[in-house]
């Protein structure tokens, strides 16, 4: 996916109410700017970070500025979360993922479940549906080991047992971590921060759930597909 204006350097002042950040911008003038991420961004919101903004020029936005990417452990982080889908959706699309090759037909939020829209669904008449869930990664404590949720997700371990009912109904569900940094060999699911999630993940899986982790490739001109990696089974 590449960025439809080009981004523009900044350095991180503070990141605050979940969903707004101050910076400075390379000619030295303050900003205050909109940040696409209500999760605890751990560990990426350190003062004094480089940072990389898009540039909205819309009247109905109040701030002109968003945070798009953080330079964090030595690697640049990309923290929206509304890109995600669509990063998993080129891949699919140009064939990347070899574990959902061979769709006819892709569809986006679709209904299902309780009350509940899947991110991604695909069909074919030659196979069962595939409900698609893509989740945001770009949290890391240990060297190359990418690991989810960085908080407590509620919603995160109602996903998993939707995919679950899924499965049982005769479909395929799908988890795909999309790992938004390129310097991870693997996944984890964060069991000290989110036991219930790591439960519902276990439980998930021994239902027929997939769990597929995705690595990045990030720059300030494109996010896109880089490679697979492992995801960690239960318990390990």
């Amino acid at each position: 996916m590449k960025f439809p204006t080009p981004l523009v350097p900044a350095t991180l002042i503070k990141r605050y109410k979940r969903f707004l950040f101050d910076a400075v911008l390379a000619d030295g003038q303050t900003i205050t700017g909109s940040c696409p991420n209500t999760g605890s961004m751990r560990g990426l919101t350190t003062p004094g970070s480089p940072i990389w903004l898009s540039v909205h020029d819309s009247p109905t936005r109040k701030y002109k500025h968003a945070l798009e990417l953080v330079e964090a452990d030595g690697t640049t982080v990309g923290i929206n979360t509304g890109l995600p889908n669509r990063i998993v959706e080129e891949a699919i699309l140009a064939g990347r993922l070899e574990t959902l090759k061979g769709y006819g037909d892709l569809k986006r939020e679709q209904k299902y479940g309780k009350n509940s829209r899947i991110d991604l669904m695909l069909t074919d008449p030659e196979r069962a549906p595939a409900y698609v869930e893509v989740k945001n990664v770009h949290f890391i404590r240990q060297e190359n080991l990418a690991e989810f949720p960085d908080s407590e997700t509620r919603r995160g371990a109602k996903h998993l047992e939707e995919l679950g009912d899924m499965v049982e109904a005769g479909n395929r569900g799908i988890m795909v971590y999309l790992v938004q940094r390129s310097d991870c060999d693997r996944l984890k699911i964060c069991r000290d921060l989110d036991s219930n999630y790591a439960e519902a993940f276990d439980r998930a899986i021994s239902r027929g759930v997939e769990a597929v982790a995705v690595r990045c490739h990030i720059s300030p001109q494109e996010i896109c597909f880089d490679s697979m990696i492992p995801v960690d089974e239960p318990g390990l």
